[in-house]
């Protein structure tokens, strides 16, 4: 099958849906099929994986995104040879995959992996709550309706597309992760980073940005370390955020226990995961958050916000705690947790066998499925007469 997969920003940004598209699509190819990456800008940039397809479009300042409303033509032109496309971000992808392959009935899938209605608080503070969502309710509902099959990530996304009126079927398909990179992650490295068995190591892993609440977690974090001995935060990524950050660890007296690792290759955040005791997030702005699943298949406790995303992954009590967004709650549950050992063995013991469900052998196997059923349903139309036609036309266009 080829599988042509179409993402507004692709590497070298650094995000979920760009590691969600790379591993899948290694996995898929393995699995015998090709897949094309379509997206845009960076035109100079040397990709190491085969098979990405980028247009050019206008730079939006430091953000990594690009921006354009069509493809080249060789672009276009690829793009409609493909058996399914797989669309990634709904505004500018979305559209060229309604443009460019319903009229030659080339199946469209589109995974639904960020909270846009969080985001536009959040990078468009002076836009009206109202107007935000009203867009979302004006342009979601439509769009899904357009393509084939939507997916969410996790069920509380689900809910989240029908409040804004998206009343199509909805499929949960968890996005995936190499479970086999966290399971043999090497444990005994503390010392290579200046810790030692007696430190409490907290963990979180993303992006800088205002969306992730990293502030919150410093605060409540000061406020622990005042009870708790040899407590430590490491705090691997980068962002905007990153200086304000640092400020504020020094303002609230913790920037020595406070340990910023900047960006991480993907394939050593194992051993940033693996020497820690604790994972803690306080984003509320997840759709599925691949940095907690990765934690629980390395076995850690994880303690976040009750909140979509997060709330899906994380089993109260079981794999870890949810609090409200609220600094002394949170607090309170990461003290219980740094304070009782066997707690966060006993929780983290269930996490680890908790993430087998999110095996990207297994998940990828379910998308495939989807792929194979859209592709299968779509041969008739694709075939008869006035689709031929209308693909020898986009041809001599191209």
């Amino acid at each position: 099958m080829r599988i042509g997969m179409m993402a507004d920003v692709y590497k070298p940004h650094v995000s979920g849906i760009t590691n969600y598209i790379s591993l899948n699509k290694r996995y898929l190819e393995r699995a015998g099929h090709e897949v094309f990456v379509f997206t845009f800008g960076d035109l100079d940039f040397r990709d190491e994986e085969a098979n990405i397809i980028r247009s050019p479009g206008l730079q939006l300042v430091d953000t990594g995104y690009s921006l354009n409303f069509r493809y080249r033509r060789t672009a276009k032109a690829l793009l409609q040879t493909m058996d399914l496309v797989h669309v990634h971000h709904p505004f500018i992808s979305g559209r060229l995959a309604l443009n460019y392959c319903r009229p030659l009935h080339i199946p469209v899938v589109f995974t639904n992996h960020t909270r846009y209605d969080l985001y536009a608080q959040v990078y468009v503070p002076l836009l009206p709550e109202e107007i935000s969502t009203s867009f979302l309710q004006s342009y979601m509902p439509p769009f899904c309706t357009a393509v084939d099959l939507v997916i969410s990530p996790s069920p509380g996304m689900g809910d989240v597309l029908r409040k804004l009126g998206v009343t199509c079927p909805i499929e949960v398909v968890p996005n995936g992760v190499e479970l086999d990179l966290y399971h043999e992650a090497c444990e005994d490295c503390r010392l290579e980073f200046g810790f030692n068995q007696q430190d409490i190591l907290l963990i979180y892993s993303g992006r800088l940005g205002p969306e992730k609440s990293v502030d919150f977690l410093i605060k409540a974090f000061a406020g622990v370390a005042e009870t708790v001995e040899n407590l430590h935060l490491l705090i691997i990524g980068g962002g905007p955020e990153e200086e304000g950050l640092k400020k504020l660890a020094a303002e609230t007296g913790v920037l020595e226990q406070v340990h910023f690792f900047g960006m991480v290759a993907y394939d050593e955040i194992p051993q940033y995961l693996a020497m820690s005791d604790i994972f803690v997030t306080a984003s509320v702005t997840e759709v599925h958050p691949l940095s907690v699943i990765e934690a629980m298949a390395t076995g850690l406790p994880a303690l976040g916000i009750h909140s979509v995303g997060v709330g899906d992954i994380i089993e109260d009590h079981r794999t870890g705690f949810l609090a409200s967004q609220n600094q002394a709650a949170f607090a309170a549950k990461l003290t219980r947790l740094c304070l009782d050992k066997s707690l966060r063995r006993k929780m983290g013991e269930a996490a680890r066998k908790v993430s087998e469900k999110y095996a990207i052998e297994h998940t990828m196997k379910t998308m495939l499925d989807h792929y194979e059923r859209l592709e299968f349903a779509a041969l008739p139309r694709r075939h008869n007469l006035s689709s031929r036609i209308r693909s020898l036309v986009e041809k001599l266009r191209a």
